[in-house]
């Protein structure tokens, strides 16, 4: 059955999103404050609004797919949540801090509506192909009512618990990504130094107690995963500035709960000051070109100090 639909952020991730369900024969009436965005998803199906406001009048489901806490809460408290009619269900698929999600909800229900956190995990790519995850925090009754909307956009769909459980679930899942993929790369630029070739360590690794995602779907280096952006200059991907926000969610978690995490922190700051610097551009999985450039200086000085020495 056909629902009116309100998708706020129509970028890489929503556009695609709100695309999907437009095709699947739903009316979705999107907004975006980039032109070219709003144009782009219109060529696309959706409904062009003049503002977030029009966008939801009458929309029997919102989803917001924005980049912080802050704008989604700015935009539910700055006349989102009034313009919506009553009973409203509104599903954020924006990756943001658990609080913020929480104070999402209770804005949500305060104004007499329903309210269900909902982030992705699969990329671009993912939400071009509708075969995203999504881990959904909120009521049962809000998730089981989401559901057939979430697989139009995607091929799994997991209820995590009550408010902020979604968030919750893709900070935790992207903090073991971050951490393995340094594990990853470290072990190939060892490879490298020990003289073992690429091809080699994959072939030992990926049918053995180091297989993982990190590896053997997103391999960091060129050769052994042809679809992996290690073989497409390290074009995203998964952009390190988004892996970097995720872990520094997951860090300030990790610090709110009191949880003695030395790798999710030690890998937040790794991956802060990847994207900061030669990462920006790059998929997180670049981040393996820095340990190998640490690397050489490191055994540099370390010649130097024993040439010294001798």
């Amino acid at each position: 059955m056909s629902t009116v639909i309100a998708f706020i952020g129509l970028g890489h991730m929503g556009g695609p999103m709100a695309a999907n369900l437009a095709a699947a024969g739903h009316r979705v009436r999107g907004f975006d404050l980039v032109a070219a965005s709003l144009e782009a998803a219109a060529g696309s199906g959706v409904e062009p609004a003049a503002s977030a406001v029009e966008a939801v009048d009458g929309a029997d489901v919102v989803f917001t797919m924005l980049p912080a806490g802050r704008h989604v809460l700015a935009l539910y408290r700055d006349g989102l949540l009034a313009a919506a009619k009553p009973g409203t269900l509104f599903v954020d698929c924006s990756t943001i801090d658990v609080a913020d999600a929480r104070a999402a909800h209770e804005a949500v229900t305060a104004a007499g509506h329903r309210a269900l956190d909902a982030p992705v995990s699969g990329g671009v790519t993912g939400a071009e192909a509708a075969t995203l995850t999504f881990m959904a925090g909120g009521g049962e009754a809000e998730f089981a009512r989401a559901e057939p909307l979430l697989a139009v956009m995607g091929k799994k769909a997991v209820h995590c618990g009550g408010a902020g459980a979604g968030q919750a679930a893709k900070i935790c899942n992207n903090m073991i990504l971050g951490i393995s993929m340094i594990a990853v790369s470290e072990a190939f630029v060892l490879g490298e130094s020990l003289g073992l070739s690429h091809q080699a360590l994959f072939d030992v690794a990926s049918t053995a107690s180091g297989q993982c995602w990190a590896l053997s779907v997103n391999c960091p280096v060129p050769g052994p995963v042809p679809g992996s952006p290690a073989n497409q200059d390290y074009r995203p991907g998964f952009a390190a500035p988004l892996m970097a926000k995720d872990l520094g969610l997951a860090a300030n978690a990790l610090r709110a709960a009191g949880v003695d995490a030395e790798l999710g922190l030690r890998a937040a700051a790794l991956y802060e000051d990847f994207a900061r610097g030669p990462g920006a551009a790059e998929d997180f999985s670049g981040i393996i070109r820095t340990i190998r450039e640490r690397s050489a200086r490191t055994a540099e000085q370390d010649t130097a100090q024993n040439g010294t020495t001798t």
